[in-house]
This record gives structure tokens, C-alpha cells and sequence, in this order.
């Protein structure tokens, strides 16, 4: 039988493409409670968001896009719920540079952002479409979809029952993801007890940590949990629930950094011997939202006693904040990384600084979740940097969200002729389940979840063949 529905109750959280817009609102630093402030009413009507240019590599605009192909109208929904009238009010405050968007107070803040999630799952009406006396309710079990109708729960419940179990634990770290912009995680991780060689996935990580239970306590034990659950408007969790989303939620900030440690190792790399620049392409708010100085010291732990590693963040969609500041010209300091961002694409980078020696060469490039798969426009405009990338045979590793996105990766970079080095399973994945929010019964992903590792161009048999020469081999 389906689950019991029952009246919606507000829960915050955050949402895949527009999440930042929540990161922002809950970083420490912005204003949530103006006393007397009158919360516009009503949200001018504005155009349907652009559709992604054949020059765009903004995934933002390409996320509004898909929310409008999928749900009719919900990027809308999204941003009338955050007081924002167009795409570029959710520019800026990506950018840090919104003024005047903030609530009374938190409880209406994450009222707000729980809104952006009302619509039904299964004929994909809003709110404003419901007839008089009718409203949304919500999956009891998961509290995360929501119908018009129990005749709807009834036709979604064969597709909803496959993820139920799954999107509940997707309702709790979104609202426990707070706990990220209030300083409370990342927790403190300790020094390393194995070589990086003999830590091959999350378990062998898990075992040099020892008992984690009195940190994560000590985080649920914090005034910023009282306060996220006194304005969540649901039950708290039970303590182990929240234990395991505290761990699932600290796996996505450090997934990142040991999967570029696991590049490292990859292409047989030693940062004992020499420094390390490595780029990261393609950098976003998902990695630059809130960053800091002292992001990837993971690795610090993870090569005791190298010679310097920078971590160059690349994209057009980087935040402002600590990082951005100038890359290094030459060596930095020993056994400390060095982080350090550029706003633009990479190919621009490339140009404006690489070629005239303000920036280090990259001994590797990483890009996180590119998806240059998913639309003609981001192919277009990744494929600069990918030529760039095989024609000066950079070592690179990109991740994906899924096995699908892999295959489609794969398939693109086979077409511009790289040579793939080896592609799979990243054992390092994020282990916090993300929803696809537009069409919540599809499976979740992971962060990482899988990767593709290549560098410069495949070379075909005929070019390894010198003309006039005798390739066959001496009987």
C-alpha cells in the first residue's frame, strides 16, 4: 500500500541547481532576520529562463532550463519562492552579490526553500493550479514528494516505493547540509596511518579515523542543531539518523579531495619528489561556495612531508571569497597546499596566464561532474579545453554522478579522439544521495560516483607505423 499523506509541513533544504541560492541565504554572514521587513506579495511574471546558448558553459542556466523542460513552470516557482524576479538576481546571489533577498527569520527561510519542492509528483501540477479547498500533501514516510490527489499517490506509488526509503534520508541532509555554512563540518579528520597507496576506498579511510561517535556528538550536542530544528517545522531525527547524514555530509566535502589524491596516483604522480599544480577545471559554486584556505589540507595528511601542492580553481561560475586570489608563479611552500582561483573558462586561463608564465603549467587537471553530456551548448563550449587538454597531453580526470553520465562522457571524448587511460567506479564517492528534483522517483546520485582518467590523443595503429618501414616483427 502507498504511504499516508498528510497535510504538508514545511522542511528547508536546499535543491540541485539552484542549492547554492540556499548556501548563500545560510552562510553566517547573510542577513536571515530584518524585523518588519514586508516580503513582496507579489512576484512580477518574467520570461521563461534562456535557453542554454551554443556558447554557454554556465550549468546553472542550463539546470533553470531542464527544471522547464521537466515541470513546467517550476524555475519560476524557485525563484518567486526566494523574492528573486529573473535568472540574474539568481546570478548574483550565487555570486555574492545580491542585496536585500533575506527573511524575517529562519523558520521562513526554510518554509521558503521547502516551498520550492511543492508540486505534484505525479501530474506535475502547482499550487496555483489547484482547485479551490485543494491542497498538496505530502508522502508521510519520505516527507520529501508531494500529490494533488490520492488518486495521484496511487498511480506514483508503484515508481515512488523504489526511492521512498532513500529520498527520507535525502530530506535529512538537506537540512543537516546547513551545518556546512555554520562552521560545524567539515569535523576534524586525523593524520594518516597508512600510506595513500594502501588507502583504497572509504573503508580503509574509515579505519585510521578510529571512533567517530564523540565528534559527531559534539555537533549534535551544538546550539546551531537546536536552532536548525526549533525552525525546521518537522521531528527531529532520531541521533543516529543524524550521525549517519553528519558522515554522509562530511563523504561529499572529502570525496572531492581524495578523488584528486586518487588522481595523483594515477598517473604515478609524487609530491615527495617534485611540487604539484593541479587545476581544477570548470570549478563552480558547488566547489567555491563558501570555500576555504584550508579546503583540501586532506592532503597534507594524505603525502606527509611533500613538496607543495597548489590547487588552481577554474570556472566561470567560481564564488568570490579567500581563494580567489592569483595563482603561483613558481614553487609554493612545502608540505602545505596552496589554493587559489581564476574566474573564467580554462581555455582563457590558459591564455591569459598559463602561456605568459603568470600561472605554473598543471601537472594534472580534475574536473568535477563537467556534464558536457547534457546539452549541445556545453559541449560546444567545454570543447576548447578538452582540445586543449589532449593537444598538450595533460593528465586529466573528470568524475560523473552516474554510470549513465559515464557511458555519454565516454562516448564524446572518444569522438575527439583521447586516449582514454581507465574509466569506472570512483571507490571514493560521495555517500550522500542526491535528488534530481524535477523528476524526484528517478534514482538518486552520488557526487564521484564515477570517473574517466585520459591524456592526450589516441594514436591508431597507422600512426604508430613509420612510412617506408617494416613493422612487421623479425621471425
Amino acid at each position: 500500500m502507498p504511504e499516508a499523506l498528510h497535510s504538508p509541513q514545511p522542511s528547508p533544504g536546499y535543491f540541485p541547481y539552484v542549492g547554492s541560492v540556499v548556501k548563500t541565504l545560510c552562510s553566517p554572514g547573510n542577513k536571515v532576520e530584518i524585523e518588519g521587513h514586508n516580503m513582496a506579495s507579489q512576484i512580477p511574471a518574467i520570461q521563461q529562463p534562456d535557453t542554454p546558448r551554443t556558447d554557454s558553459v554556465f550549468s546553472v542556466l542550463s539546470g533553470f532550463y531542464s527544471l522547464d523542460s521537466n515541470v513546467p513552470g517550476l524555475s519560476k516557482v524557485i525563484l518567486n519562492k526566494l523574492n528573486m524576479k529573473d535568472y540574474g538576481e539568481y546570478r548574483a546571489a550565487v555570486e555574492g552579490k545580491a542585496k536585500g533577498i533575506s527573511f524575517r527569520n529562519y523558520k521562513e527561510m526554510f518554509k521558503r526553500m521547502e516551498e520550492t519542492f511543492e508540486f505534484c509528483t505525479s501530474c506535475n501540477k502547482l499550487p496555483a493550479h489547484l482547485t479551490d479547498g485543494q491542497t498538496l500533501k505530502r508522502c508521510v514516510k519520505c516527507l520529501n514528494v508531494y500529490y494533488c490527489t490520492k488518486d495521484c499517490q496511487r498511480k506514483d506509488w508503484p515508481q515512488h516505493k523504489k526511492v521512498c526509503k532513500l529520498l527520507r534520508l535525502v530530506a535529512i541532509d538537506r537540512l543537516v547540509e546547513w551545518l556546512m555554512f555554520t562552521g560545524d563540518l567539515p569535523f576534524p579528520t586525523e593524520k594518516w596511518s597508512k600510506s595513500a597507496a594502501e588507502v583504497k576506498n572509504w573503508d580503509d579511510w574509515l579505519l585510521m579515523q578510529g571512533d567517530l561517535t564523540p565528534r559527531l556528538d559534539a555537533i549534535l550536542s551544538g546550539a546551531n542543531v537546536t536552532t536548525l530544528w526549533k525552525n525546521a517545522s518537522r521531528p527531529r531525527p532520531c541521533d543516529s539518523d543524524l550521525q549517519q547524514s553528519l558522515w554522509r555530509i562530511q563523504s561529499e566535502f572529502l570525496s572531492r579531495i581524495l578523488t584528486v589524491g586518487m588522481a595523483i596516483q594515477h598517473f604515478g604522480l609524487d609530491p615527495h619528489a617534485t611540487p604539484l599544480t593541479i587545476h581544477i577545471a570548470g570549478a563552480s559554486h558547488n566547489e567555491t561556495m563558501g570555500a576555504r584556505l584550508t579546503d583540501y589540507d586532506e592532503l597534507n595528511k594524505m603525502f606527509p612531508g611533500h613538496q607543495g601542492i597548489e590547487i588552481v580553481m577554474v570556472g566561470p561560475e567560481v564564488v568570490d571569497g579567500p581563494i580567489v586570489r592569483p595563482p603561483l608563479r613558481a614553487f609554493g611552500p612545502r608540505q602545505r597546499v596552496y589554493i587559489s582561483a581564476y574566474k573564467g573558462l580554462y581555455h582563457q586561463f590558459w591564455e591569459e596566464l598559463v602561456e605568459k608564465e603568470e600561472a605554473a603549467k598543471p601537472d594534472l587537471v580534475v574536473g568535477f561532474h563537467p556534464g558536457f553530456h547534457a546539452n549541445q551548448g556545453l559541449v560546444e563550449g567545454w570543447l576548447p579545453t578538452l582540445l586543449l587538454l589532449r593537444d598538450y597531453t595533460i593528465p586529466s580526470f573528470f568524475t560523473m554522478y552516474s554510470e549513465m553520465e559515464l557511458k555519454r562522457s565516454l562516448q564524446i571524448l572518444l569522438e575527439l579522439e583521447m586516449h582514454i587511460r581507465d574509466s569506472g567506479p570512483n571507490p571514493f564517492t560521495s555517500q550522500k544521495p542526491e535528488q534530481v528534483q524535477s523528476c524526484p522517483n528517478k534514482t538518486p546520485v552520488y557526487c564521484n560516483s564515477h570517473y574517466i582518467c585520459f591524456q592526450g590523443l589516441l594514436l591508431h595503429q597507422e600512426d604508430l607505423e613509420e612510412p617506408g618501414l617494416d613493422n612487421e616483427r623479425p621471425s
